[in-house]
């Protein structure tokens, strides 16, 4: 079928919005006529800087639509369903087989290698190759082929235009805390970057009842949005000395820390600023060879820990309906971080995130 998509080219070139041919689904596979997709900062990475990603390449891993078409061997997903794709995993590993999908054995080369496991994309321009399956979904077009594993069917009552964020940044925030760290009512919480994941992370900690709630950040926009969703402090990352300002707050430290940056000398201060027995979560992305150097006597002599954490340790089939019974409740309002743009604005909307002008982007397609 043809479909009209974003193609990124050249990591120094815009994105070029093309007509392309599209295939129908394999027998594991889906067909989803995207309504909206989130903008992240994932893809920004993957195009202007070509990691690992190879070019010509349609990115977009947050879509959210409607099933058109399943192959003959889907049995959880069917045609008319309203679905929202996340990341994609083998299914076989020890990490998929122990629930723990988002770190799947395989999961860079079935999210960033522009193939399917076979090497084959569904995209082409005419006799032209696309990369495709970034994800397992690619869901900068107008219509994408997902995979059963990270097709999460949603209700129909949901609106699809605030779905696509749930597949990964949104999620991957709220995960931190309510998966991954298992913050618990009364528990100190601190957060290192309010971006759409750090605000996201304060919307869960707000939602579990952490006490008190942290949000450091450079911005003052982003920290008065920070206590507008439940943040009890807010602190200027520029401040002489954020740890003494969060001891301030929390006398011994916080239980939890999330770093949202990827910079390690802010994971640093993340070490620094727990209590005994505390948790510095890593959710932000480092540059390759980075490099994180520790106190490592204020680290184990308290019993202090340091994880990585990668899509918010989610099940996707699972804490997809749960975030979205949560904001149906009330108690998890994300839809404040987004902010919405034509499809055919896809270079405004990276631009607008790329200059801290929007928090979340989210594209939407006409019918």
């Amino acid at each position: 079928m043809h479909i009209t998509a974003a193609v990124a080219e050249a990591s120094d070139g815009p994105l070029v919005i093309r007509q392309l041919t599209l295939e129908a689904p394999r027998s594991g596979e889906v067909l989803v006529k995207l309504v909206a997709t989130g903008v992240c900062h994932t893809d920004e990475v993957m195009w202007q800087q070509g990691l690992p990603v190879p070019q010509p390449v349609v990115l977009g891993h947050e879509g959210a639509g409607i099933v058109e078409a399943v192959g003959t061997k889907v049995t959880s997903v069917q045609p008319g369903d309203h679905v929202v794709m996340s990341f994609n995993s083998c299914g076989h590993c020890p990490s998929c087989e122990e629930h723990e999908s988002s770190y799947c054995h395989e999961f860079f080369p079935r999210n960033f290698f522009g193939t399917r496991s076979d090497g084959t994309s569904p995209l082409s321009d005419g006799s032209k190759p696309v990369h495709g399956n970034i994800f397992g979904q690619s869901s900068f077009a107008t219509h994408a082929i997902a995979h059963e594993r990270n097709t999460v069917v949603v209700p129909k009552d949901f609106d699809l235009k605030l779905a696509g964020p749930l597949g990964c940044g949104i999620m991957t925030g709220a995960g931190a805390v309510m998966n991954a760290l298992q913050v618990e009512a009364g528990q100190g919480v601190a957060v290192l970057g309010t971006g759409s994941v750090g605000l996201s992370a304060i919307l869960a900690a707000a939602a579990v009842g952490a006490d008190p709630i942290i949000a450091v950040d450079l911005r003052e926009d982003r920290l008065a949005l920070a206590l507008a969703l439940g943040a009890t402090h807010a602190i200027r990352a520029d401040a002489a000395d954020v740890v003494e300002a969060v001891m301030s707050i929390a006398a011994i430290g916080v239980n939890f820390s999330i770093d949202c940056t990827g910079i390690a000398a802010v994971i640093d201060q993340g070490v620094r600023m727990l209590a005994p027995r505390g948790t510095c979560g890593i959710v932000g992305a480092s540059a390759p060879g980075a490099t994180l150097s520790v106190d490592l006597v204020h680290l184990m002599s308290a019993g202090r820990k340091v994880r990585g954490i990668v899509e918010g340790d989610a099940d996707p089939k699972t804490f997809i309906p749960a975030l979205i019974a949560l904001y149906q409740e009330g108690r998890f309002p994300f839809d404040k971080l987004l902010s919405f743009y034509p499809f055919s604005e896809i270079n405004r909307a990276f631009a607008d995130a790329h200059d801290g002008r929007a928090i979340k982007p989210v594209l939407l397609f006409d019918d």
